[in-house]
């Protein structure tokens, strides 16, 4: 939905998710010097070609983005940017962005690729997170898994807006978005340096060129902007996924504004899986600060995507 509200400013574009700038940052040593046109060409194949990189969904002319891969891009970022702008270009916007729940993981990375990057991020009640995502066809984690990913993103968020500037770091609640869009939205727009636009409260306006057809979990867009999806969790829950999704998420809920339902504690036993559960996501930020720390050790080539007068997003 926020994907949407952006879309339909005049001035911004955000495609539908892509899988390829994480992986190609990964990948980059693979690609080795971007400086020789073969090797800005193999980049640009990869993005093209690769089906995991979702490049199918931008609607854009794989043959016009190769080329322009291999005659523009001096870095790796600004290869990646090249395709983000060939879709900003096709509805004839100069800003563009991208949304991916695996960014707030990984925003050193953004910020390596960007560095004027701005990031946006949406906070949603952990419970009704829970209930979505069980009901999404795509989605394989059990109860324990989907809870401790919540957590770790709340986490991961309370670390970034210490860490970020204001210029850089913009977060807001789902629930005061579709209670206000206007008023949210103007806010979202003053941090982004635009003016808003009426059109970005009707996100369903653009649902059709910018939500894939084979995404059917996403059909809600189509629709108007609601708050009939607040608390549901209510009814979606079962008692005892409640019970834990309080236990285990009780002050992180809290201290994002969610009221407490005074759930009964759940069994020990839940407590504890869900403890085994979630070791991994608590562990994660130390072990890729590690990682990246050995990475800095190595001589690095550079990445940066230039500034052209504009932020991505």
């Amino acid at each position: 939905m926020l994907q949407l509200m952006l879309h339909a400013h005049p001035r911004i574009a955000i495609p539908p998710e892509t899988r390829f700038v994480l992986a190609a940052y990964a990948k980059r040593r693979t690609f080795g010097d971007l400086g020789d046109p073969q090797r800005r060409r193999a980049l640009g194949r990869w993005i093209v070609d690769h089906p995991e990189s979702k490049f199918a969904d931008l609607g854009l002319d794989p043959s016009a983005t190769l080329d322009r891969i291999t005659a523009e891009a001096a870095t790796l970022g600004s290869a990646l940017g090249v395709v983000f702008q060939a879709y900003a270009a096709r509805f004839g916007k100069p800003r563009w962005g991208d949304k991916r729940p695996a960014y707030l993981q990984n925003l050193d990375v953004i910020l390596r690729l960007f560095p004027n990057a701005q990031i946006v991020n949406i906070v949603r009640d952990g419970r009704d997170c829970v209930a979505s995502l069980k009901e999404m066809s795509w989605h394989r984690h059990g109860l324990h898994a989907t809870v401790a990913a919540w957590a770790r993103a709340v986490d991961d968020a309370r670390r970034a807006e210490r860490r970020l500037r204001s210029d850089q770091w913009h977060q807001l609640r789902y629930e005061d978005l579709v209670a206000d869009p206007a008023a949210e939205l103007t806010r979202l727009c003053a941090y982004l340096g635009e003016d808003y636009d009426p059109a970005m409260a009707y996100p369903a306006q653009v649902a059709r060129v910018a939500v894939p057809a084979h995404k059917k979990w996403h059909q809600r867009t189509h629709g108007p902007v609601t708050t009939q999806r607040v608390r549901s969790w209510q009814t979606r829950l079962t008692a005892a996924e409640i019970a834990l999704c309080e236990a285990a998420l009780g002050s992180r809920l809290a201290a994002c504004g969610y009221e407490l339902s005074g759930a009964p504690r759940p069994r020990r036993g839940e407590l504890l899986r869900y403890s085994v559960t979630a070791t991994p996501h608590r562990l994660a930020p130390a072990k890729r600060g590690l990682t990246r720390a050995a990475v800095r050790l190595r001589a690095e080539p550079e990445v940066a995507h230039p500034a052209r007068g504009h932020r991505p997003q």
